[in-house]
């Protein structure tokens, strides 16, 4: 199984870390394995908190539930990424992600209710 490089920037705390991946691993964990901590949460692709900008590489995450697939195109979820080259990405801000993935859902009005359950 081919290794590649990730360079990844944390910008919560201004480091660079380059951490070897082998192709069938997720970053995250391979990462970990190497003493690099990173944000995350759920572990499993639905959240956004161990979110990256790609800037330069080929990622492949399948697993990636927690981004529609256009965010998938400029972002990745660590937690069930593999890289498909050597990469360089950054971190994100969690709010910042989770603004761009559902924010056009919000802070549109007034929540509508239904029937109350015990009209008939």
């Amino acid at each position: 199984m081919p290794y590649h490089t990730v360079e990844i920037f944390d910008r919560q705390t201004g480091k660079r870390h380059l951490v070897e991946v082998p192709g069938d691993r997720y970053i995250l964990h391979s990462a970990e394995a190497q003493g690099v901590n990173l944000p995350f949460a759920c572990r499993n692709g639905a959240c956004t908190t161990c979110a990256v900008r790609v800037l330069a590489g080929d990622i492949y995450q399948p697993e990636a539930m927690g981004l529609s697939p256009k965010l998938q195109e400029t972002y990745a979820l660590l937690c069930v990424s593999y890289a498909c080259s050597n990469l360089k990405v950054e971190t994100q801000n969690e709010d910042e992600v989770y603004e761009l993935q559902f924010g056009q859902h919000f802070g549109k009005g007034k929540v509508r209710r239904g029937l109350p359950l015990d009209e008939d």
